[in-house]
């Protein structure tokens, strides 16, 4: 069956272009904001995912109650079972990744599951559109597979556990009627799966570690990139195709390796620079809007 609120709103329309914007931005914010804090131990995995969703469940909630109209959270179990595997299962994976690997893989994932949907829901694929994935995809090859070894088998299988967690939890968005009640409720039902992971955690002899500097990236991450950031992804996505919500995403990976320049002192490269354009090319001509008649 068709979803007709798939292409009621062009995807290069005015209204949808600043928020789709600051998605992808607050998208690539969480990578770096990982990064900050897993790379020297400033805290641990399950301890900046706990930070994370329960800062943004706690912004969220607050959020609905101080808008002009008051709501409760709406959402799923599904959307916060995905929320949950996706943000765990992406700091778990961080842990041994380089970031532009865990990025390839990730939304690699993500594009591949999203695809896979939209054709299986009858979405028609569209040549432009599978040509501009196709270029920007290249793109990414060339920026993260050379000159870099193979990853660790255990942490890509994770990563690519995560990546189909957030297609999933992409997908769920597109029948929402609330994004910002929706978010909420998923970021809220996701509580309950971090404190069995915590409690796991506890029995398995660990325990959670974390500084001053780690919980504050988590606070970043849960706050502002996650919080803010899905609220305005599910705000656009139910007006969008499945795939061109795939391929938005592959300009991710650029956008987060860019802010690596910028904040994590990684250096800027003629390759970087070049393939940079290049996917941001495909992800452009995979959005132009199509000529009629």
């Amino acid at each position: 069956m068709h979803d007709k609120t798939t292409f009621s709103v062009p995807v290069t329309h005015r209204s949808l272009l600043l928020p789709i914007l600051l998605s992808l931005l607050a998208f690539a914010a969480n990578s770096v904001f990982c990064r900050l804090a897993l790379r020297e131990g400033a805290i641990d995995a399950t301890a900046f995912t706990a930070i994370r969703l329960g800062s943004g469940a706690v912004v969220l909630a607050a959020l609905l109650h101080c808008t002009r109209r008051p709501r409760n959270p709406a959402g799923s179990w599904a959307g916060g079972l995905a929320l949950f595997a996706y943000a765990w299962l992406f700091s778990l994976a961080y842990l041994q990744l380089g970031a532009g690997t865990g990025a390839l893989i990730l939304f690699g994932a993500v594009q591949i599951s999203m695809f896979a949907f939209g054709m299986w829901r009858g979405e028609p694929l569209q040549r432009k559109v599978l040509l501009g994935m196709l270029i920007a995809f290249a793109g990414l090859l060339a920026l993260l597979l050379p000159g870099t070894d193979a990853p660790p088998l255990a942490s890509a299988l994770v990563m690519l556990t995560a990546g189909i967690a957030w297609g999933a939890y992409s997908l769920l968005g597109k029948g929402s009627a609330d994004p910002l009640a929706a978010t909420a409720g998923n970021f809220l039902r996701s509580l309950p799966l971090v404190l069995v992971a915590v409690v796991a955690m506890a029995l398995s002899g660990a325990s959670l570690r974390w500084s001053g500097e780690g919980v504050l990236y988590a606070l970043g991450s849960g706050v502002l990139a996650s919080g803010a950031g899905y609220s305005l992804w599910y705000s656009v996505v139910k007006y969008i195709s499945s795939q061109q919500a795939a391929t938005l995403q592959l300009s991710v990976p650029v956008l987060a390796a860019l802010g690596g320049v910028l904040l994590l002192g990684e250096p800027l490269t003629w390759r970087l620079g070049l393939t940079s354009l290049v996917v941001l090319g495909g992800v452009a001509l995979a959005l132009l809007p199509t000529r009629r008649g």
